[in-house]
């Protein structure tokens, strides 16, 4: 057991969070925390890191167990490097290697004569830093910034140079390079783009401590959690020993059962008060219907939410019809100073399309999202909307743009036509604002709140093409699954960027790729684009796309001799990098065992009680390990050129 939570409890005010919290987590679990916004989830988990101690119950956690949590705060004026705040997670090493070092010194100071406790705790700590991959550590911290998305540049600029959502990056670095035997996450996908969501996955797959996660992202949660745990937001914890759809399985089926249980009470009921009602003035069955009365007082009874599990639907209004072509850009050119986004860029939406951008993050998604919005001028080219063409957007700044003066209803109905007056509540009520949440003051919602509240104003009004930036950031799944639905059934025209692969998966119906200068587009959802993309690599034939109504796949078209040259040029130059990338491994791997070797040669008593051998051994060390720190700089950049040439790049690059 490396964590419990015992019968623990947390109330905000007159209101119970969660109660009767009973988890135990043990090695290898993958344990995902499920539930409506503001249920308590992000508290659950502060609490089982101990940061908070619960309001009844117990959080135990033995002695040597390392417990680590994703933090969602940093200070973003710090002039701190990004690789320096990432390395301090292995500053342990450093205190580790000043011993080694002071140690050294002490051997060398013997003059031959080496006591025999010193070179045992010299072959102590020699062993402990070995095995802490202590002479690797800038290559980890290296890497794992790399899998995140932080080039060479951008991990030595400071930390006051990047947003919000990078600064998350680095707490994450910092976490996954700890390595903690517990690694607790909140919400740890938020952030990253969906390469770097790829390179964490891989990451969390191949992690041998426990993990529980809070995400409202199903794609990761079905990858990665064998148990679910739910809060419900109404103070109750359910655990689940399913995966996530087997979780969503047995909920529905728990639910199904409550229902018939719920059912049968009423007519229970309904049986004893007609009873009482016909016979509690009639003196020789008063005394029955008295005790009757008292024994309907006596029923718990059951309640249930008055959605289903799948929840609320949302419809949006049928806009205007448009014409085929809806938006066309010829030879679009931006730039931000003297960096060029797009040069030359074509791109066209046709009526019905509903198109997602994917990329990884500045390549220029949110830039071509909007140009195509008329939002942000073009410096070259042309920029043509089709016929009787309507567009509505939403992005993260329009959060900020809410009242908070108002409630929920009033900042719905500023912008409301008189004719859509009588359906506010309604709309509200499809985003999750029942009852008393639609007189809520916009200035005490959550971030996932404002979110919905924001969606809801846009979608209130019917335009034939709907421009959005990040919908689901801060949504719950039930919000989720709403809006997916509701875009899925949409019969206008659609532009998004997401991160979410399920909501992609729902509703795309065509990928653009977006990498820095140009697009590639792709037929299909998200699942089909990654299949073709690994088709491309593997150069098999891909799956045809699961578009709604197509028929057989369309034949490949034919390569120019331009093109095939081209490929076998590709082809040509892959093998020869792949060749040199071998030789180097081959070479780190024989310099790693020859420190290795080294090393246990410093741990033999008749070395240690040597210190002029010990000094030789050292040097040689040192000049090893810069050996292998540039064959790990060449390994790197040999791999870059791999996957460079694997993704279809010019032969030219390699």
């Amino acid at each position: 057991m490396l964590l419990r939570l015992d019968d623990v409890a947390r109330t905000i005010g007159d209101r119970t969070l969660f109660a009767h919290v009973d988890l135990e987590v043990h090695a290898g679990d993958r344990i995902g925390i499920v539930g409506p916004n503001g249920a308590g989830k992000s508290t659950l988990l502060a609490l089982a890191d101990r940061r908070d101690p619960p309001d009844h119950g117990h959080v135990i956690v033995p002695r040597n167990v390392r417990v680590g949590m994703l933090r969602q705060e940093i200070d973003p004026r710090r002039a701190t490097s990004v690789r320096d705040e990432a390395a301090t997670a292995l500053a342990h090493l450093d205190a580790l290697e000043a011993e080694l070092r002071q140690l050294e010194a002490q051997i060398a100071a013997s003059h031959g004569e080496v006591p025999e406790l010193l070179a045992e705790r010299y072959d102590l700590a020699h062993t402990r830093f070995e095995h802490a991959q202590g002479y690797a550590r800038e290559a980890r911290v290296d890497a794992v910034l790399e899998g995140l998305g932080f080039d060479a540049d951008a991990r030595a600029r400071p930390l006051s140079s990047f947003s919000g959502g990078w600064l998350m990056r680095v707490e994450l670095a910092k976490l996954l390079l700890a390595e903690p035997d517990v690694l607790l996450l909140d919400e740890p996908t938020n952030h990253l783009d969906l390469p770097a969501i790829q390179w964490f996955e891989s990451v969390i797959a191949n992690f041998r401590g426990a993990l529980v996660v809070v995400s409202h992202d199903r794609t990761f949660l079905r990858r990665h959690v064998r148990r679910v745990a739910e809060l419900d937001g109404r103070g109750h914890f359910d655990l689940y020993e399913y995966d996530y759809d087997g979780y969503l399985a047995e909920r529905e089926r728990r639910r199904a059962e409550l229902l018939a249980r719920k059912s049968k009470q009423e007519r229970e009921i309904a049986h004893m008060e007609k009873f009482v009602e016909r016979f509690r003035y009639k003196a020789t069955k008063a005394k029955q219907a008295q005790s009757r009365l008292k024994a309907i007082d006596r029923i718990e009874r059951i309640e249930i939410d008055d959605e289903g599990p799948r929840g609320p639907r949302l419809r949006i209004p049928d806009p205007p019809r448009s014409g085929r072509l809806v938006l066309q850009l010829e030879g679009v050119g931006r730039r931000f100073g003297d960096h060029v986004v797009y040069r030359g860029l074509d791109f066209q939406l046709e009526r019905g399309e509903r198109v997602a951008l994917v990329g990884p993050n500045g390549a220029g998604k949110s830039t071509l999202l909007r140009i195509a919005a008329g939002t942000l001028d073009i410096d070259e080219g042309r920029r043509t909307t089709g016929h009787n063409v309507e567009i509505a957007t939403f992005a993260q700044h329009q959060l900020e743009a809410l009242d908070e003066s108002r409630s929920v209803l009033e900042e719905i109905a500023a912008d409301a036509r008189m004719a859509d007056q009588p359906r506010l509540r309604g709309q509200l009520g499809a985003f999750l604002f029942s009852g008393s949440d639609a007189d809520k003051r916009v200035a005490v919602l959550s971030g996932g709140e404002k979110a919905r509240l924001a969606l809801a104003k846009m979608l209130l009004q019917p335009h034939n093409l709907l421009v959005l930036d990040e919908p689901t950031n801060h949504l719950d799944m039930q919000a989720c699954e709403v809006l997916e639905q509701a875009l899925a059934d949409f019969s206008g025209t659609l532009l998004f960027v997401s991160h979410d692969r399920s909501f992609l998966n729902a509703v795309a119906t065509r990928i653009v790729e977006v990498l820095p200068g140009s697009v590639r587009s792709f037929p299909g959802n998200y699942d089909d684009y990654l299949a073709k993309l690994d088709a491309e690599r593997s150069k098999q034939p891909p799956r045809p796309p699961t578009q709604p109504g197509d028929g057989a796949a369309p034949a490949p078209a034919r390569l120019t001799r331009e093109q095939r040259q081209a490929e076998r040029n590709r082809r040509k130059n892959l093998e020869r990098v792949r060749r040199k990338l071998e030789r180097v491994e081959q070479e780190i791997s024989e310099l790693e065992q020859e420190i290795e070797g080294l090393g246990h040669q410093l741990g033999a008593p008749e070395v240690c009680r040597d210190a002029a051998r010990v000094q030789e051994i050292e040097a040689r060390r040192v000049q090893l390990r810069g050996e292998t720190a540039a064959h790990y700089s060449e390994w790197e950049q040999l791999a870059s050129e791999v996957e460079a040439l694997e993704d279809g790049a010019p032969a030219a690059t390699a």
